[in-house]
């Protein structure tokens, strides 16, 4: 388990898939020294190339311990961690690191080191020439919607909470890894801050395709943002691991239950976009509020109920196309669990 056995071949293979890969545990443990019971008993997981895997829990049920095996910040006590098939036992640890984009809630950005320095740091551990780690800076601000001209010179005390947190998911790209691990990372931001940077994620996450771990408290999180979500119980034991709106429509037991909460029809309804649902002819008498096709049906549904129209137009890039009415919103939803979960 420890680090010093370095197999480059392997580095440099996984330095060399900038795209999602694969990642596998297999009966993985973490037992502490002088503990009774395993804070990770017997976990065994696929994450596919490309997907956002949501790992959601209470405090303490071993979620955040077990994303920190497959960096390898914690070690494991037994069992296997494959990332793109090759173990990751067999590698340095402090290099595997390196090709392993890591961002939490509280960012840990180098308070005295510019914004340019923070994201360049480990490019160039990794030998990157100069020019080079100045391009990628420069095309990362860009990418998290941060002025280089603006921001690169600044330091992260000059930055809103929002904008170092930009900054962090930047460093954590920074030499385009595979693999990304995110521990909370939007927890400590205000719920409006929250939202805007999770609606930048997704769109981020849509370009670059990695393989993303995304530990969070937070179920509408999950919700929002995962391809599909791990509910884990004590000792990180999978209680229930699917689409969201599978989990959503079937629940495996009374704790996933109580994961999702009220309102669970609402929620799939976010999930399920307004072009999946039977689209009427246009309404010429239908209020002037519209909604676009790409949009979901819950905001949809806010529409019908906001103008108590019984029909809204639905639009496409800005022409109408037709029009939703209640029927269609719930038609939708009913046979809608088979066609989210696909």
């Amino acid at each position: 388990m420890s680090d010093t056995t370095t197999n480059t071949g392997v580095l440099s293979s996984l330095a060399a898939q900038p795209g999602g890969v694969d990642i596998v545990l297999d009966h993985v443990t973490k037992r502490y020294p002088g503990q009774d019971t395993a804070a990770v008993e017997d976990f065994s997981m696929r994450v596919e190339p490309g997907e956002l895997v949501m790992f959601v829990g209470p405090s303490g049920c071993g979620k955040t311990t077990t994303m920190k095996m497959i960096n390898r910040i914690i070690e494991p006590t037994s069992g296997s961690i494959r990332i793109n098939g090759d173990d990751i036992l067999s590698l340095d640890g402090n290099e595997l690191r390196r090709h392993i984009g890591y961002v939490i809630q509280q960012i840990g950005l180098f308070p005295h080191v510019t914004i340019a320095e923070n994201i360049a740091i480990v490019p160039r551990l990794l030998g990157w020439s100069k020019a080079r780690v100045a391009e990628r800076v420069d095309e990362l601000l860009r990418t998290v919607q941060l002025d280089p001209g603006v921001f690169a010179n600044r330091f992260p005390r000059q930055l809103s909470g929002g904008q170092q947190q930009r900054v962090g998911v930047a460093r954590a790209l920074a030499a385009d890894p595979p693999v990304m691990l995110m521990d909370e990372p939007f927890g400590a931001t205000d719920p409006i801050t929250r939202e805007k940077l999770q609606a930048e994620f997704l769109r981020l996450q849509a370009d670059i395709g990695k393989t993303i771990i995304f530990v969070t408290h937070d179920f509408e999180e999950a919700i929002r943002l995962g391809d599909r979500i791990a509910v884990l119980g004590e000792r990180s034991r999978i209680e229930q691991f699917d689409t969201p709106a599978r989990i959503l429509a079937a629940p495996a037991n009374d704790y996933v239950r109580s994961f999702i909460g009220e309102g669970a029809a609402l929620k799939r309804l976010a999930l399920i976009p307004v072009s999946d649902a039977r689209i009427g002819a246009a309404d010429a008498g239908a209020p002037p509020t519209t909604i676009d096709e790409a949009a979901s049906l819950r905001e949809a549904l806010d529409a019908l109920v906001l103008t108590g129209a019984p029909r809204v137009n639905v639009t496409r890039a800005g022409s109408i196309v037709g029009s939703i009415d209640h029927a269609a919103v719930s038609a939708a939803l009913a046979g809608g669990s088979d066609a989210q979960g696909a």
